[in-house]
């Protein structure tokens, strides 16, 4: 038996379609509700009215199969955004680049559409990662008796996109595959492949 290394394959983008964003409200239940007990029925509010929401999807043979993360943004004053409900699906967090591609395309996005600050609260465990990723501690609070940082993207680490909305490809963490003699090369960041990002339990 031969056995080779394959990467899942994700497109990190803008939610355009009704199955992305219900999906997206599914992990987000999942998370918030079920898993963190946050929220009772459900997390939604105010915000999703006019949030933008973003997706990861995982992709098998080229073609969508479902949505295993997602983050939205919005922008609460003129040229200043938010992003919150980061949430990557439980089975995929160990993909070690899903909640880091969310980010980047939350913090990119807001800057194509005109941004000169971008905020998030963050559990404070997060926080060391985040500052990875080139954000500032700008603030400390306690949500739920769960202690929380108020964090602000270094902006010039995020450049705009072209086309948002068609965001960009990520490769997750190789895996064996038997038989499959094709070997997919990638080159890795390592400030972007931390697992811990991927638990789920970031913005709010």
């Amino acid at each position: 038996m031969w056995n080779t290394f394959n990467h899942d394959h994700f497109q990190i983008k803008w939610a355009q379609n009704d199955w992305e964003i219900e999906q997206a409200r599914r992990i987000r239940r999942d998370v918030f509700c079920q898993e963190q007990g946050l929220f009772e029925d459900h997390d939604t509010d105010e915000i999703d009215v006019s949030a933008q929401v973003l997706v990861a999807i995982q992709q098998v043979a080229g073609m969508p199969e479902k949505v295993v993360g997602t983050v939205r943004i919005h922008e609460s004053s003129p040229r200043v955004w938010w992003g919150s409900r980061l949430a990557v699906e439980h089975a995929y967090r160990r993909q070690g680049v899903l909640g880091a591609g969310l980010i980047r395309l939350a913090v990119s996005s807001a800057n194509t559409l005109g941004c000169d600050e971008f905020h998030a609260t963050v559990q404070a465990q997060n926080e060391t990662l985040f500052k990875r990723l080139h954000w500032t501690t700008t603030g400390r609070l306690e949500i739920q008796g769960t202690e929380h940082v108020k964090m602000r993207a270094e902006l010039p680490f995020y450049p705009a996109l072209f086309t948002p909305s068609q965001g960009f490809w990520v490769e997750g963490r190789r895996h064996k595959s038997p038989f499959d003699l094709t070997v997919i090369e990638g080159v890795e960041d390592v400030s972007l492949h931390r697992s811990d990002l991927e638990e789920g339990k970031s913005w709010r």
